[in-house]
C-alpha cells in the first residue's frame, strides 16, 4: 500500500524562548525539522513526506535545506490556523494507501515504531503510538479540588498517529472542534476505535529548552 507521512511543523518558539521557530531550532548542528525527515526516509525511502508550515516561513526553510544539504525529496503545503487545518490542507495531496501524521519536532521517532505503526494499520486503521506514565497523576476539577488517579489506566500519546488514508479524510470533513487535540481525536468523534501500540520514550517532544538539553543527550548517545 502507499505510504505517505504528513510532519506537522507550525510551531513557534515561545516556550523555547526563542524567536526561530523551534522545528528550526538546530540539534547537533543540524535543524531538528531535517533530523525528522531524516528518520522517516531511513525507515523507507519510498514513503511521500509532507511538511506542513506557515506560508512565512517556506521560503525560510528552502534555504535551510540548500544550506545543510539536505535533499531528501518532500512536498511542502501551506499550514492552517490550527494543527487540524494544517492536516486538513496537506490531506489534499493524500490518494489511497496509509498516512502517518508526526509532530515535526519528534526526530527521534524509532524504524520500529514507524514500521509497526503502518503494518498495524492495514488492519486496524487507526493506530496511535502511546507510553505508559510514569509519574503519579492528579486530576483538578473546576473547583480546584484534586484526585488521585490510577496512572495504569492512563497512556501518554505520541506520534505517528498511522491511518487508512480514506478513514482520515473522511474524518477531517467534520468542522473543527477545539476538543480536536490530535488526529487521533478527530478520527474517534469519527466513530472509529484507536488502535494503542507501544512508543519509544526516546520519541520526545522537543518544545521547551529542557528538552534541546535532553535531545542533545540522545543524539549523542545514538
Amino acid at each position: 500500500m502507499k505510504k505517505y507521512a504528513i510532519i506537522v511543523a507550525g510551531g513557534t518558539g515561545k516556550r523555547m524562548g526563542e524567536s526561530l521557530p523551534k522545528q528550526f531550532l538546530k540539534l547537533g548542528g543540524t535543524p531538528i525539522l531535517i533530523h525528522t525527515l531524516q528518520a522517516f526516509y531511513s525507515a523507507d525511502p519510498e514513503i511521500e513526506l509532507i511538511i506542513t508550515l506557515p506560508q512565512e516561513e517556506i521560503q525560510f526553510w528552502d534555504e535551510l535545506n540548500i544550506w545543510h544539504q539536505n535533499y531528501i525529496e518532500h512536498k511542502v503545503v501551506e499550514g492552517g490556523e490550527t494543527r487540524f487545518h494544517s492536516v486538513k490542507n496537506a490531506l489534499e495531496h493524500v490518494q489511497d494507501g496509509l498516512v502517518a501524521v508526526h509532530d515535526g519536532v519528534r526526530p527521534f521517532v524509532s524504524t520500529n515504531t514507524l514500521n509497526q505503526s503502518f503494518e498495524l494499520a492495514k488492519d486496524k486503521k487507526a493506530v496511535v503510538a502511546a507510553v505508559l506514565m510514569k509519574d503519579s497523576v492528579r486530576q483538578v476539577n473546576a473547583n480546584g479540588k484534586n484526585k488521585n488517579i490510577d496512572r495504569s489506566s492512563l497512556r501518554m500519546v505520541q506520534t505517528p498517529q498511522t491511518f487508512d488514508a480514506k478513514l482520515l479524510k473522511a474524518a477531517y470533513k467534520v468542522t473543527f472542534n477545539p476538543s480536536f487535540t490530535d488526529d487521533a481525536s478527530v478520527v474517534e468523534a469519527s466513530g472509529h476505535e484507536i488502535t494503542l501500540i507501544d512508543g519509544d520514550y526516546q520519541n520526545i517532544k522537543i518544545t521547551t529548552p529542557e528538552d534541546l538539553i535532553i535531545a542533545e543527550a540522545l543524539l549523542k548517545a545514538r
